[in-house]
């Protein structure tokens, strides 16, 4: 098993334009429907707008730049990065107006201008940190997700520890870099999906509660901040560490949270495990299930 080759398909398949296709797609078809019934008139206006202004056009000024640089698609030096990242507010922002003013649906609009907002904060994070985009690209979108379908939605946060491995194996990442994108994605874009609604007077039904958001979101990064944690602070004994640990987040899931997130808990734990052990030594999770001090390793 080449693990080089599958961590580059997961990067180049979830670069933030080409992952928001799918998710969007989800998202779009998710708002069609109202009172049972399929709206697909609304359906093609919503999925072309996110379409265009999500996907299309960060796309095309991504692999336009990367071009005129003569740099790889990531863009990995982290100045380079700087105008794609500019091109993508405007283009969202752009994609907002334009949702407000066929005032086709409020939720769509408010997501875009968190799109917006949160590159934002990304460029300005990334003045002086090299903050993973492509986590920060699926946490948006899945955040969305998780407002729309609760743990359905939340499901598809299993392919944030798959995008922290693949991008710290392929070294355009730190571990910290990678598990920050998605924590500050998550956090951000339901935060301002509440907060945009109050401000904006856009109501929107049928979503799921901020306080059972959050929830989905720690059960999603518990495990991967976690073994963050383990990664970078040393323990005599990691992997005993490691279960105390997960026992105190489970615990805290329990009282404050219900069966389904417990279950996207549990789920996306295993799933870490498994990166962890078939990562192999060339990856600093497995060093804790070894017992190993990573930092020493």
């Amino acid at each position: 098993m080449d693990k080089v080759k599958i961590a580059k398909a997961i990067s180049t398949i979830t670069n933030p334009p080409i992952i928001t296709i799918p998710l969007f797609l989800i998202i779009c078809l998710a708002l069609s429907f109202e009172n049972g019934a399929f709206d697909l008139n609304k359906f093609i206006v919503l999925e072309l707008i996110s379409l265009i202004f999500a996907s299309i056009l960060p796309l095309v000024i991504i692999l336009f730049w990367a071009k005129k640089l003569n740099t790889d698609k990531d863009i990995s030096n982290r100045e380079d990065r700087y105008m794609p990242l500019i091109v993508g507010i405007i283009s969202y922002l752009i994609g907002f107006f334009i949702s407000l003013a066929l005032n086709i649906d409020n939720f769509l609009t408010l997501l875009l201008l968190c799109y917006s907002v949160n590159t934002g904060v990304v460029l300005l994070i990334t003045t002086r940190w090299k903050i993973s985009v492509h986590t920060t690209g699926l946490s948006g979108p899945v955040g969305a997700l998780i407002l729309l379908l609760g743990p359905l939605g939340a499901s598809f946060g299993v392919l944030y520890p798959l995008i922290i491995w693949s991008r710290v194996l392929l070294e355009k990442h730190t571990l910290s870099q990678a598990i920050c994108g998605g924590v500050q994605g998550f956090f951000l874009t339901v935060i301002e999906i509440y907060l945009f609604m109050f401000l904006l007077n856009m109501p929107v039904m049928g979503i799921i509660s901020l306080r059972a958001s959050i929830l989905y979101i720690l059960a999603i990064i518990a495990t991967p901040v976690i073994l963050g944690i383990l990664s970078y602070y040393e323990f005599e004994n990691q992997i005993l560490a490691f279960f105390a640990l997960e026992i105190v987040a489970f615990s805290m899931l329990l009282v404050f949270g219900y069966e389904n997130i417990l279950k996207i808990f549990l789920f996306i734990t295993i799933v870490c495990v498994l990166i962890a052990y078939l990562a192999g030594e060339d990856f600093i999770w497995n060093k804790i299930f070894k017992n190993q001090d990573p930092k020493k390793s």
